[in-house]
Order: C-alpha cells, then sequence, then structure tokens
C-alpha cells in the first residue's frame, strides 16, 4: 500500500512514520498494492487527530481519531479501519459479487476536498463525489466504511436522489423526494 501523508500543524518525525508504516502494513494481506491512502495528521492544542482514507473497488474506507498522543491514535483509527474492512469483505463474499481475496482498487475514487483557511470565522468545506446509481444495500456498505452519519446516493431502483441516515436508535433511514 502506498501511502500519501498529509499534516496540518504537525511536524512527523521518523518515529511516528515508521509507526504509521508498520500499523498500515497488515492490510497487506487484505488489499492490492497499488492502493494508496491519503493520511492527514493534525496537531491540535491539546489533541492530535489522524485521518486515514482508502479508496476500495467503488467505496472509501475512512476512519478518525483524536487522542492526545498520536501513537495511541493511529491504533485506534487502524483497529477501526481493519474492522471496516473485514466487516465490508464479509458482506462482499455474502453476496457473491467479490471473492474473499483481496479487493481490487478504483483509482480517482477520492473525493477532492477544498483547501481550509484556519483563519476564517465561518466555513464551508465543500466535497465532491463520483455520484453511480446502487442499491439500498450498498448504500449502506459505503456509509458504514466511511463512518459518517448519512450517505447521498442515486437509488437503482428508482433513479432518485436518496439520503440514507443513520438513527438515534442504531437503525437507518431513508429520505425518498416526494413526486
Amino acid at each position: 500500500m502506498k501511502m500519501n501523508i498529509r499534516t496540518r500543524n504537525f511536524q512527523v518525525s521518523n518515529r511516528v512514520q515508521d509507526y504509521l508504516e508498520k500499523r498500515l502494513r497488515k492490510f497487506d494481506r487484505l488489499l492490492d498494492d497499488d492502493i494508496e491512502a491519503t493520511i492527514t495528521l493534525i496537531g491540535e492544542k491539546k489533541i492530535q487527530r489522524i485521518e486515514i482514507t482508502i479508496p476500495v473497488n467503488n467505496y472509501i474506507l475512512r476512519g478518525e481519531e483524536n487522542n492526545e498522543n498520536i501513537l495511541s491514535a493511529i491504533d485506534l483509527v487502524t483497529d477501526k479501519l481493519e474492522k471496516q474492512l473485514v466487516r465490508s469483505k464479509e458482506r462482499f463474499s455474502k453476496k457473491g459479487s467479490m471473492s474473499i481475496t483481496k479487493l481490487p482498487s478504483l483509482s480517482g475514487v477520492l473525493p477532492a476536498v477544498d483547501a481550509m483557511d484556519d483563519e476564517e470565522e465561518l466555513m464551508v468545506r465543500t466535497k465532491t463525489y463520483p455520484v453511480t446509481p446502487m442499491h439500498l444495500d450498498d448504500a449502506i456498505t459505503q456509509m458504514d466504511m466511511v463512518d459518517h452519519a448519512f450517505f447521498v446516493f442515486v437509488n437503482e431502483e428508482n433513479g432518485e436522489t436518496n439520503v440514507l441516515y443513520r438513527r438515534n436508535d442504531g437503525h437507518y433511514g431513508l429520505l425518498e423526494p416526494e413526486a
């Protein structure tokens, strides 16, 4: 796996980089070698934050963690990503649409994120991503893999834009436009 490390208010020491490489090496057995993980390390006042995004076969694995110690944050986020990846591989194998071996990558899947300016008081962060029609099951998988509370997608069954969200009771909700 290739790593693209970005930083904000953070200096990456050799120790942190070596530890990060060591922790991400465990994904080599699950993913193809040509996959590129984008790692963002952010230093805040007392908290260190790490965000890791990995594009995998039309899906995006994403995890982020905050901790006072960056090495602990790396442990937490890599454990989270491993659980997401194993869970998604189980779903793919049940569907029969993908083998349980390494998942192929799809380049160009990472969303483009506008640069952030720390001095602005009110900030709107804009993301763009390719919208492909998908079934509800695939949308749930995608939302779980990026670990977000909602997901916008084009429903393959009706061609409409739908919003999938995680309810407070742990179940899912689906918003469909009224005809």
